[in-house]
């Protein structure tokens, strides 16, 4: 395989070595079902407690409130899914800043009655929160708001959003998927009923995440079958995962404070190179993640860019990996007041444990050298 500079981290991270070494024994040695009384599935049960430990107080709950799912996706659907079918049809809410795997089982709920109303978003991503109150005024049954985007890397302000639909009477949730493993997280203080994580983002394997719930929240299982995870996620817990995610959570938050001020630094730097090229930096107004930066240079074609910087040996994003495949611009840049055109030219940086300065700096020259190339392109064609 061609190597490359990985600054695709929003996407997905790289497995720390560490967890890879957590996680080897409970493929074949230690194999067995945690549900088995036997000694050897007594001890694959204490190895997904272990694990639950780690992850709770990584999020600041008891390990209880954890309950592993595949991924941040279905997460979020056990969450949008679970809590409308133990409430009577009405509104759910949620923000034009939500990734898909929030904002399609949300519209899916019409089919059941429910309302979707969407909050929309101010020129800098923020969740407008007086559009928020006027649509909450009815009263709302669910509602879900990304904590951070993984697209521009605009933080919300969870708790006083969370207020505001509590009040309304809603069971709140927040993606914080992106969140997670680049800023502390304290649920208690979010204000929340519910959260989503996933091991992927933060140097963790694939395929494991988790649903953290409210003592109070009523929820009904998506997935049925025996009483695994608290009776809301039946199936055998995929051990070696589960073990690789609290290690995974353990070393994030050990090396948390350090990286956010190494990474906010690059990323700051890089801004500043963008923009004194002319390029537009979405967000740059906001507070975002230490590691991410959204931009589009005018005139210039984001797919056709991502192309030309990969040949050069750099791996970026278009902003959801999900949904790469979709060349429509993205919606949340559209919901800020984006032009369609400048909008459609939008590439991601996402930085990393191991994006080093000097990579950065080959990267503009590479963009650099790249946009050069595409812009003698577009002026033969005229």
């Amino acid at each position: 395989m061609r190597t490359c500079v990985f600054l695709d981290h929003n996407a997905t991270t790289p497995v720390d070595p560490a967890v890879l070494t957590a996680m080897a024994p409970y493929w074949a040695e230690c194999a067995a079902n945690p549900s088995s009384v036997h000694r050897a599935g007594v001890a694959a049960r204490r190895a997904v407690d272990a694990a639950r430990e780690q992850v709770a107080a990584f999020v600041g709950v008891q390990p209880a409130q954890v309950i592993f799912t595949s991924g941040g996706s279905e997460a979020n659907n056990l969450f949008l899914r679970g809590a409308a079918a133990v409430r009577r049809p009405g509104w759910v809410l949620v923000s034009a800043a939500e990734h898909a795997c929030v904002r399609r089982p949300a519209k899916g709920l019409a089919r059941a009655g429910w309302q979707v109303g969407e909050v929309g978003l101010d020129a800098e991503g923020r969740i407008d929160a007086a559009d928020l109150r006027a649509q909450a005024m009815g009263g709302v049954g669910v509602a879900s708001f990304i904590a951070a985007h993984n697209e521009t890397g605009v933080l919300q302000d969870i708790p006083a959003l969370a207020d505001i639909a509590r009040a309304a009477g809603a069971a709140v949730h927040t993606d914080a998927v992106q969140m997670a493993g680049k800023l502390p997280i304290d649920f208690a203080g979010l204000g929340v009923d519910a959260l989503s994580l996933s091991a992927h983002k933060l140097h963790g394997p694939k395929g494991i995440g988790a649903l953290v719930v409210g003592k109070r929240l009523d929820l009904r299982a998506q997935i049925e079958g025996g009483g695994h995870e608290h009776g809301l996620r039946a199936g055998t817990e995929n051990v070696p995962a589960i073990v690789g995610f609290g290690v995974a959570c353990e070393l994030a938050a050990a090396r948390m404070a350090e990286e956010g001020a190494r990474q906010t630094a690059l990323r700051d730097g890089l801004v500043k190179a963008l923009q004194a090229e002319g390029a537009v930096v979405f967000g740059a107004g906001a507070a975002r993640l230490p590691n991410t930066v959204f931009f589009a240079v005018r005139g210039v074609d984001g797919a056709t860019l991502l192309l030309a910087l990969d040949e050069a040996g750099f791996a970026l994003g278009s902003g959801s990996a999900c949904s790469s495949s979709d060349h429509a611009p993205s919606p949340t840049l559209l919901a800020m007041g984006v032009a369609p055109d400048l909008a459609r030219g939008a590439v991601r940086v996402s930085i990393g444990r191991s994006t080093a300065a000097a990579q950065l700096q080959q990267f503009r020259a590479a963009l650099a050298t790249c946009l050069a190339g595409l812009r003698g392109l577009a002026s033969v064609a005229v």
